[in-house]
């Protein structure tokens, strides 16, 4: 039997934040300052953070006891582009179909944070014994970047919650650890020639293609040789390059490429270390042979964004609440970053455990069941029982 959401305004509050196109590139303050006017009768200390051009925030918000302690529900406002994909509809408005909510970050992660507003008024009309904390971040698609300075902004105040919950989807059941992520960009300098002359010239793009392939037998050797965590889905660290421009005509030799990589790294797997295998492999085989032609060739690289590893014990007590409240004694580890990592490395011991599967997010049609929405309904109504009179 297909379990529905017990509380309607789920799937309304659902909708209406799937209404604010928060895509990382844009602003969120519209889905911000609609989550500040909810909690203003629920009596809610709200915080907000920006970033330096004041067009995104976070919102951090107490709700009942103002002491220390207590847990916080976490989840990112933004979602990611829905530019070339071919959705049956529009993503920005939300769609009901056979047991499933289309729109864009119905997964990726607007129905958690939904659920959790949908209930606040039940939160605090079973008056709170302790404090429930609501963390919305900006720019977690990006890199985890917003969430950074609400922490900081928390430990600045003295706040120190008791523990975490970021609602990641997880098909509800409780995930202990994630993989760490770097991201750089390198910027090839060359010298442009005739290509008829192509020996007199620099050519960026080549130089640029030789290091991505060598950043794909990297990829290839942690894939054949590990190491390896086989509790992680994708049980090795991966090397990826997703972005990748240069040149302008094909008779001209290129003076410019860049190109966009990663590594995903396990939680025991050094990321400096494999930085500074690709960084030695440029500046030792590729720069001589481009400088020994124009002394001012080179690569330019700079980290992008950086997610720590998460790595949590399943003896912990965050995780047995969640463990109870999902009714789901499994745990898991998922190779995507999430801001958990940032809250643990801030000394507040997370879990992760949300509606939805990551199978769905960022792409076209992305959906949540209204079963995982019943789920984590459950979730947070069993939670009202652990921090409420």
């Amino acid at each position: 039997m297909t379990a529905h959401p017990q509380n309607a305004t789920s799937v309304d509050m659902i909708r209406k934040l799937v209404g604010f196109p928060t895509v990382s590139r844009e602003s969120n303050l519209d889905l911000i300052d609609f989550v500040r006017e909810y909690l203003k009768p629920f009596d809610a200390d709200v915080r907000l953070t920006f970033d330096d051009g004041k067009r995104k925030a976070n919102l951090f918000a107490t709700l009942g006891p103002r002491t220390q302690g207590g847990i916080v529900l976490s989840g990112h406002t933004d979602v990611v582009p829905v530019q070339g994909q071919a959705w049956d509809a529009d993503p920005f408005i939300l769609r009901e179909q056979d047991g499933k909510l289309y729109g864009r970050g119905t997964s990726d992660m607007k129905s958690f944070i939904a659920v959790a507003l949908a209930l606040l008024p039940e939160f605090v009309n079973r008056r709170l014994k302790s404090p429930l904390h609501l963390a919305f971040s900006y720019d977690e698609e990006v890199g985890c970047i917003g969430v950074g300075r609400m922490i900081s902004d928390l430990t600045a105040a003295g706040i120190r919650p008791q523990s975490c919950i970021v609602g990641e989807p997880t098909l509800m059941k409780p995930v202990i650890a994630h993989k760490g992520k770097k991201s750089y960009r390198a910027t090839v300098r060359g010298l442009a020639s005739h290509s008829a002359y192509a020996p007199d010239g620099v050519n960026a793009v080549e130089a640029a293609a030789e290091a991505v392939a060598y950043l794909k037998r990297m990829a290839r050797r942690h894939r054949d040789s590990g190491p390896y965590d086989r509790g992680f889905d994708v049980a090795h660290t991966t090397v990826h390059t997703g972005v990748l421009q240069g040149g302008t005509a094909l008779n001209i030799v290129p003076h410019e490429c860049s190109f966009d990589f990663e590594f995903r790294h396990l939680p025991g797997d050094d990321p400096e270390k494999l930085f500074a295998e690709f960084k030695s492999y440029v500046v030792q085989t590729l720069e001589p042979e481009m400088k020994a032609v124009f002394k001012d060739a080179g690569f330019d690289i700079r980290l992008m964004s950086q997610i720590p590893a998460m790595d949590n014990s399943p003896e912990t007590e965050v995780v047995a609440l969640a463990q109870g409240l999902s009714g789901n004694h499994e745990t898991g580890k998922v190779s995507y970053g999430t801001e958990g990592s940032q809250f643990q490395a801030a000394g507040i011991p997370t879990v992760i455990c949300g509606p939805g599967s990551i199978e769905q997010a960022h792409k076209p049609n992305e959906y949540v069941s209204l079963e995982q929405i019943a789920r984590s309904e459950t979730f947070l109504r069993g939670l009202m029982g652990r921090v409420c009179t």
